[in-house]
């Protein structure tokens, strides 16, 4: 029989363990209070002339599978429609120019490392994290492989490596965050652009360039910067000669999708901790109870301590 001591100290263990799944759920809504002064990148895709330089100086930071320098000087890959997948982060696409414009458009497609993101929220264990500073960041320690951020992303964004059996890991930009938080130092991408068709900085002075250069050149530019109120807003944001939807880019309200995942995991956590927990107090009450009958632990054979039967 369980004693009261030994019924409240199951009932904490229970309780223990629905809580720390009720945490991870929390931890992974992205209700992350933003800082003032967080960080992203400005593209302006009127200045990119596909040299493809941030794909490979991205590759080269994150040991992704690349070739030289000179290799990427191939101007040929543009002529198709790329993603980013588990062995690129990012990847430059062309669009044909305008009637009023001889030069084509290039885009450079990654993470858009959304204000409020999706993936974060769909996440059920916190292995995606919005950082307060901007970037939306990955601990694969923390993934068990579910890939609801794949699933949520409004840009289709995070990779899978399915061939990596042992140890796959969701693949996708993390804005170079070792490099740029902890550091002091530009994103790779942005470091090697020898446009500066990248500028990297306080979101709220990006937005503050982006417009200035609306203004000043209004013949050039879309009266548009893409992120910055696209899904509840991105800190990667992008400034072109056309709307987002002609370049790729899917038609999206302002409010971020993260609203409806928060609301479906909230739901589904509310009504799962309850059975958790019984079932947690069953499974230690069983235990418990398991251990209780093994020979030489206080049973009606205290005398037998090596286990043989002395009813034969």
């Amino acid at each position: 029989m369980v004693t009261r001591r030994e019924f409240l100290k199951y009932t904490g263990a229970a309780a223990g363990t629905a809580a720390l799944v009720a945490s991870g759920a929390e931890a992974s809504t992205g209700k992350t209070h933003l800082d003032p002064e967080r960080i992203g990148v400005l593209a302006d895709l009127t200045l990119c002339i596909g040299c493809r330089r941030c794909e490979w100086g991205c590759a080269e930071q994150n040991k992704l599978p690349h070739g030289t320098l000179q290799s990427y000087d191939d101007q040929a890959v543009l002529k198709e429609m790329r993603r980013p997948d588990e062995t690129r982060f990012t990847v430059i696409n062309r669009y044909p120019a305008p009637a009023w414009r001889e030069q084509p458009l290039d885009v450079k497609v990654q993470c858009l490392h959304c204000e409020k993101p999706a993936c974060v929220s769909a996440c059920i264990v916190g292995a995606l994290e919005k950082n307060p500073k901007g970037p939306v960041t990955y601990d694969a320690w923390k993934c068990i492989g579910c890939r609801y951020c794949m699933v949520a992303c409004p840009f289709q964004i995070p990779a899978y490596e399915y061939d990596n059996a042992l140890t796959p890991k969701v693949m996708k930009c993390t804005l170079c965050s070792e490099r740029t938080l902890k550091e002091g130092k530009l994103p790779a991408c942005v470091e090697i652009c020898p446009r500066e068709a990248l500028v990297y900085g306080k979101r709220e002075q990006l937005l503050e360039l982006a417009h200035e250069r609306i203004a000043q050149h209004p013949d050039r530019y879309h009266p548009e910067v893409m992120g910055e109120h696209t899904v509840g807003g991105t800190s990667w944001l992008l400034l072109g000669d056309r709307p987002a939807t002609e370049y790729g880019i899917p038609e999206l309200p302002d409010q971020s999708p993260a609203i409806l995942t928060e609301t479906i995991q909230h739901g589904v956590f509310r009504g799962f901790t309850g059975p958790l927990m019984i079932f947690s107090l069953l499974s230690v009450l069983m235990k418990s109870s398991t251990d209780k009958r093994k020979p030489g632990q206080g049973d009606s054979h205290g005398d037998n301590r090596d286990g043989e039967d002395h009813h034969g």
